[in-house]
């Protein structure tokens, strides 16, 4: 693993698993909705916020930890809950589960993992279930009660795929399961040995949770696309927030509200906690950013609720700006995909120990040693330099 051990930040790691992945899969990944404007904002949001950096403060120690959705974590971050993780890695979600537990942070499992609810609980990770609303209640009913008795400490209720977005990116390459690639992918597989030899080994990309209930989308050579848009209710409304809350017994986070009136709702309704999600601008192209919207968010539902922002973060300054301007903490996907492509388990645990060093680092630097500390003074937005000649800023302290 000596290219891993050469990766110092996440764009290395993503570079190693744009090397190791057959185009198709690479872009199935990297993709975003229509014209990709809301994916590459995501980024851009955390360029346009400023952290304070603070001098003369005693961080002999600091310390990243704390609560996210109930579970003590080591730093404020989370690994969200993403479908079909064979697809990047022959481990899969097993890997990702066993990096997270030895990091210490949640992971979250997806309804359309490849791997079973079971499975994961018996990697000890601290968990939670991320769960679609189907047509069927049945099937719904039967993924919260597998989840409770296998000790997920919370449930994740994605609320933006009503129907899926437009991947154009999907569209081009074919992307069913199992992949059928067209003549002009296969000279892409063949320089991907790797890649292609853990295919053979997981031929089926079985999705592990539902199969048995809605039919096995390996079986049915379906498009992603198409699987969305036939198995996810689109008439659930907040009445179904309500039934859910009265089913789960733990945390409910509501992941893909954005508008602040939509997690005032959120949390009205029962929610505990709120990830600020765009699906990592997969869904509706030209929306803002998870950043872009949270000072408004916590501003409307004041500490009633934990905001966790899902979407763009890479370093560990992107961490603590979203702590500064309110949130509880952030979550990744990508980055953490990026790293089970570039080298299975390894490649997800380099990413998670990046991603801690940075945070402390980056700690100490603006003088904080305990993530209470950090506080909306911590941040401020680009525009506050721009001041007028000879006009003085009254916004620093």
């Amino acid at each position: 693993m000596a290219a891993l051990s050469n990766a110092f930040n996440i764009a290395d790691v993503q570079a190693l698993a744009g090397r190791a992945l057959p185009l198709p899969i690479r872009h199935y990944l990297e993709g975003g909705a229509d014209d990709e404007w809301t994916l590459a904002r995501n980024r851009a949001a955390f360029g346009e916020w400023v952290l304070a950096q603070r001098t003369l403060v005693d961080v002999g120690h600091v310390d990243p930890g704390t609560d996210l959705l109930g579970f003590d974590v080591a730093m404020p971050l989370m690994l969200s809950p993403t479908g079909m993780s064979q697809l990047f890695h022959a481990a899969g979600e097993t890997a990702v589960a066993r990096a997270a537990a030895g990091a210490g942070i949640a992971y979250g499992l997806s309804t359309m993992a490849t791997t079973s609810i079971e499975a994961i609980a018996a990697t000890g990770v601290q968990r939670y279930f991320q769960l679609y609303l189907f047509r069927d209640r049945g099937l719904t009913r039967a993924l919260l009660e597998r989840a409770a008795a296998h000790g997920y400490g919370a449930l994740c209720l994605t609320v933006d795929t009503a129907i899926a977005g437009n991947r154009e990116r999907d569209l081009r390459s074919g992307m069913i399961m199992p992949p059928r690639f067209s003549p002009g992918s296969l000279l892409s597989l063949a320089v991907h040995p790797r890649w292609s030899f853990g295919a053979l080994k997981n031929r089926s990309f079985r999705l592990a949770n539902v199969a048995d209930y809605v039919g096995d989308i390996a079986n049915g050579g379906t498009s992603v696309i198409d699987y969305v848009n036939a198995q996810f209710d689109r008439t659930a409304t907040w009445q179904d927030v309500e039934w859910l809350r009265g089913q789960w017994p733990g945390k409910l986070v509501i992941k893909g509200a954005m508008m602040p009136g939509d997690c005032h709702e959120a949390i009205a309704r029962g929610a505990d906690a709120i990830m600020v999600s765009n699906h990592g601008g997969r869904q509706l192209d030209t929306v803002g950013a998870p950043l872009d919207y949270l000072p408004a968010i916590r501003d409307r539902i004041g500490g009633t609720g934990q905001l966790i922002v899902d979407g763009g973060a890479r370093r560990g300054t992107d961490v603590l700006k979203a702590i500064a301007l309110g949130a509880n903490g952030c979550s990744i996907g990508r980055p953490y995909l990026y790293g089970l492509a570039a080298g299975g388990e390894a490649g997800v645990a380099r990413v998670l120990s990046i991603f801690r060093s940075e945070i402390e680092r980056d700690m100490a630097l603006m003088g904080r040693t305990r993530i209470a500390d950090i506080t909306p003074a911590d941040v401020h937005h680009l525009s506050a330099f721009r001041s007028k000649p000879g006009e003085r800023s009254h916004i620093f302290p």
